[in-house]
């Protein structure tokens, strides 16, 4: 089998450790490894049974390299992606910098995998809430073609990265003891608390967070569905929920929508209501999969459905996504 030398741009964040876990767990075809950062350089990081030191984003860093996975942030991706692909290295991207660029597909390989195909270097990531949902929507397009969405998430600290899971921790801690939360990451305290906003608020009143979903499932799905999104942070270490609402433009049985969630790629229906069984952040971590349950017909809608689903944010909503589209590129020979 070939093998590939390895770019790992931001290798000591939170999704830079799934980064980590997933390439040694899933025999991801490495010759030679190479971990990148800025603050981290001259770290020693775990890799499988050896340890590799973080290096310098510098000039030449990316050559004789052939696949790049980037978790830096966008500034970091705008500054350097272009230089790693002129070196010959291939983009995966997990930053919002090049979703919506007309000449960067946009892949979760579950629902576009020959988009892997028209690249030009880079290839983005998208947004987690965005993820895991079309892996979802995905299963009800292929009986009939969605024609509008309405999508309430929930989203844990751990979207907001390492330092997002470690502030909830620590106000837990505080409450507990009769302090006053630290609040730092987060506008508000995020323990014993709900926060009706991710990311900042557009022109329209909606925020970026809410917009992505909107814009990224149409070129996802390369599809005129439309996508109305309430985003709301909740206090909860790790595991997005969404709850969905969705109009179909036939009607459709109840039993072939079941099926076809059971028969879809990367979703485990989770749904019984008589023995209480749904999906729940709670077991939901580490899993690849996005998980689904309270699967029922719209009250208001023949032609609606709603259901209820949980997804790692930090795995298939970022690092295993990514870690798919390097696989995808090497099974159709675009490696």
């Amino acid at each position: 089998m070939k093998k590939y030398n390895v770019v790992v741009l931001g290798a000591t964040g939170a999704v830079g450790l799934e980064f980590r876990k997933l390439l040694v767990e899933r025999n991801f075809p490495i010759d030679k490894i190479k971990f990148l950062g800025k603050s981290t350089v001259g770290q020693e990081i775990p890799f499988g049974d050896t340890t590799v030191t973080v290096e310098a984003v510098e000039d030449g860093c990316f050559d004789g390299f052939d696949i790049a996975l980037f978790s830096g942030g966008g500034a970091i991706s705008l500054e350097v992606a272009k230089k790693a692909v002129a070196a010959g290295c291939v983009v995966v991207d997990n930053s919002s910098a090049w979703r919506m660029d007309p000449d960067v597909p946009l892949v979760v390989p579950e629902v576009n995998p020959d988009a892997v195909a028209a690249h030009k270097g880079i290839i983005a990531n998208p947004n987690c809430t965005t993820i895991q949902m079309v892996v979802c929507l995905q299963a009800i397009e292929k009986l009939s073609h969605i024609t509008k969405v309405h999508v309430s998430t929930y989203q844990a600290a751990s979207g907001a990265g390492a330092s997002g899971m470690a502030e909830l921790e620590e106000q837990t801690k505080q409450i507990v003891n009769g302090e006053e939360p630290t609040v730092e990451k987060f506008a508000y305290q995020l323990a014993m608390n709900i926060i009706p906003q991710v990311d900042v608020f557009t022109d329209n009143g909606y925020t970026k967070e809410e917009m992505k979903m909107y814009y990224e499932t149409k070129k996802i799905m390369d599809s005129d569905i439309n996508v109305s999104a309430t985003c709301v942070r909740i206090p909860v270490m790790r595991n997005h929920s969404e709850a969905i609402w969705l109009e179909t433009e036939k009607e459709l049985d109840l039993a072939d929508v079941r099926k076809a969630f059971e028969n879809a790629p990367g979703v485990t229906v989770v749904d019984d209501p008589a023995s209480q069984k749904y999906p729940m952040p709670l077991f939901g971590a580490g899993e690849d999969d996005v998980f689904v349950g309270r699967i029922r017909k719209d009250l208001t809608n023949p032609k609606g459905l709603t259901f209820w689903c949980v997804g790692d944010q930090i795995k298939k909503g970022a690092a295993l996504n990514t870690v798919q589209i390097a696989e995808l590129m090497i099974e159709k020979g675009l490696l």
